[in-house]
């Protein structure tokens, strides 16, 4: 088993293969689940207890209560990046994510279906994106509202923006869809948000309408530091199509510079822009790793 990854279910760190669901279980029956996600950088877990905070919101907001206690889950969730870490490569890191489903019904009681598990960073499949940036296409599908449910909680439900990759993936294959909300502003893709840079000022959409990720949060923080005004506020697409820079935040990404929206080139059509540049440079920084440089070296692979 030197060879598989571990991983945490129900009470037990088990070969992957090992950590199986119910069929009748309500997060693989109706999606019915809550999960987050953060990363490793050169092995070593980021933002954990933020990541957890959401993670405990999201189970509040759909009232699963996971019977752990948000320590204890922290310490679970090292103790599977551990037995998992032997199994990392150079240049490697993981995902490293924790669900829970509202389980199985036994008896009138929903009993809560815990995991922890950890998946490698796809850092060949989306290496080409620092290269020549991320061709953003907008989607017909609009973005959940918060009238059906609130975007901020992390569900396993993926339906809406699985609808939306599948329409940006038929026109072009290496497109990352952006969705808009219901009232035609930029909202958010898959496990990603957008910001778009304007006359200095950097521009990202309102949590109301978004999922807030950590990665969001860390670079309106460096923003913050290194003295560049940030503004939360609605993204129409005459500002996307007019921005001056341009790039998603995503765990996995961390920052990624976009080129174009709709086929229509950001800024000069240089990729990064200055302050993308500065950004990511900046992010690197924080996390001990060149961030840019991780996924260019597997262009060679």
């Amino acid at each position: 088993m030197a060879s598989e990854r571990m991983a945490y279910i129900n009470g037990k760190i088990v070969p992957e293969s090992q950590a199986t669901v119910s069929i009748r279980d309500r997060g693989f029956l109706q999606g019915d689940a809550v999960f987050d996600t953060t990363r490793t950088f050169g092995g070593k877990i980021f933002r954990l207890d933020e990541h957890l905070d959401r993670f405990y919101q999201s189970l509040k907001y759909m009232r699963i209560d996971p019977g752990i206690p948000k320590a204890r889950m922290a310490e679970l969730t090292m103790e599977v990046l551990n037995a998992n870490l032997p199994l990392l490569g150079e240049k490697d890191d993981f995902w490293v994510s924790q669900r829970v489903t509202r389980g199985v019904n036994v008896d009138g009681v929903n009993v809560p279906t815990v995991i922890i598990e950890c998946a490698p960073l796809p850092f060949k499949a989306r290496a080409a994106y620092y290269r020549d940036g991320m061709p953003v296409i907008v989607p017909s599908v609009r973005r959940t509202p918060p009238e059906a449910h609130s975007p901020r909680a992390k569900v396993h439900n993926y339906v809406n923006l699985i609808q939306a990759d599948l329409e940006v993936k038929a026109q072009n294959p290496q497109g990352w869809p952006i969705l808009l909300d219901m009232n035609g502003n930029l909202a958010e893709g898959p496990g990603s948000n957008i910001f778009v840079v304007k006359d200095g000022t950097l521009i990202t959409p309102r949590e109301q309408m978004i999922l807030s990720g950590i990665s969001r949060r860390v670079a309106i923080e460096l923003a913050q530091e290194l003295g560049i005004t940030v503004q939360e506020t609605d993204i129409d697409l005459f500002d996307a199509y007019t921005a001056d820079e341009a790039f998603v935040t995503s765990t996995s990404f961390c920052i990624c510079p976009v080129s174009s929206f709709n086929g229509s080139p950001v800024g000069d059509g240089g990729v990064p822009g200055p302050m993308t540049d500065r950004l990511t440079r900046a992010y690197s920084g924080l996390v001990s790793i060149d961030v840019v440089d991780q996924y260019l070296s597997r262009l060679d692979d």
